[in-house]
């Protein structure tokens, strides 16, 4: 047996440390697949949901509690839903490869499911998979295109027919390229042909993914919006997002208003279906009433959410 040197373990050290950084750089500087080839590969259709589903959420404060139970409300009676949250958390650090931020706290909650048993279980009709934003950082720094077929492996090793979704979030209002332009740009440039292009690629050809395009939602009400000069309970997007008790803005956590227009793309992708006409009155996770958005607001957020989901043609929806 070779005595193992100080200089030997040193070099064993950095030859793991250099192996990380290798598959780090290989998901970053391969050439990705075209948005153009992704979208025409998930540009198919499943067919709608014969009934409730039963939900897992996997992410984090863009997830939160009171969207998933806002969507409960939204869908048909029988809807189920657990989730495991954490603070920015990572697709990697779901997978147990990283430290999970506020774990503690963030799963606090009945609803609480510990991922890889659930996962595992195959007991979720529908697996809807969140990662980090900054999202390039996600891509550069935490392999997301890997993580993400990891999950969609493991999802489909324990049920076959399961659905799976990735949401797309979206960045603070501040951010320095604009929030807006941002939207625009980032579904083809990051999400389409960094994350889900690279991950399909890593999954056999019968492998199927479909995007939640919740900041497409919320950059098409905006415009709206704001095209408008305000309507309702909205002037513009800033209404969208908490403020704290002294009146500071929260730059990228929503508030019931916008909590209510996720849950919206949420059951439009998920159950295939047209949200003009659901409910506008609900409650958070806790029972309490969440601020609702006056009905000429509820009705252009649902008018919203119907359009830009079915022209996007991501989300698995018939014709």
């Amino acid at each position: 047996m070779v005595k193992m040197t100080r200089r030997m373990a040193i070099l064993a050290s950095l030859a793991g440390a250099g192996a990380a950084v290798a598959g780090s750089l290989y998901w970053t500087l391969t050439r990705p697949p075209s948005a153009a080839s992704v979208r025409a590969r998930i540009a198919g259709s499943l067919p709608a949901p014969q009934g409730a589903l039963n939900v897992f959420h996997l992410g984090h404060s863009l997830v939160n509690r009171d969207m998933p139970a806002m969507l409960a409300q939204l869908a048909p009676q029988g809807h189920s839903y657990n989730s495991q949250l954490g603070w920015g958390t990572t697709l990697q650090a779901h997978w147990g490869d990283a430290t999970i931020a506020g774990f503690d706290s963030e799963n606090a909650h009945p609803r609480f499911r510990a991922a890889q048993e659930a996962v595992a279980s195959g007991e979720f009709d529908a697996l809807v998979l969140t990662e980090m934003v900054e999202i390039r950082a996600s891509i550069r720094y935490y392999e997301s295109p890997r993580y993400l077929a990891k999950w969609m492996r493991k999802a489909i090793e324990a049920r076959p027919d399961v659905r799976l979704y990735l949401y797309e979030t979206w960045h603070p209002l501040d951010d320095p390229d604009g929030w807006l332009e941002r939207l625009d740009r980032d579904l083809d440039r990051y999400w389409l042909s960094r994350v889900l292009g690279p991950a399909l690629k890593d999954l056999p050809q019968a492998a199927q993914i479909w995007v939640i395009p919740a900041g497409q939602v919320l950059a098409a009400f905006v415009r709206k919006i704001e095209t408008r000069g305000g309507l309702g309970n909205v002037r513009d997007r800033t209404d969208l997002f908490q403020r704290s008790d002294d009146g500071k803005l929260d730059p990228i956590h929503l508030n019931d208003l916008g909590n209510y227009l996720v849950a919206l793309v949420h059951y439009a992708v998920l159950y295939q279906a047209d949200p003009v006409g659901l409910a506008a009155r609900l409650t958070r996770a806790d029972g309490s009433p969440a601020v609702a958005p006056e009905p000429e607001v509820a009705r252009l957020m649902q008018e919203v959410t119907r359009d830009v989901v079915n022209s996007l043609g991501l989300s698995g929806l018939s014709a």
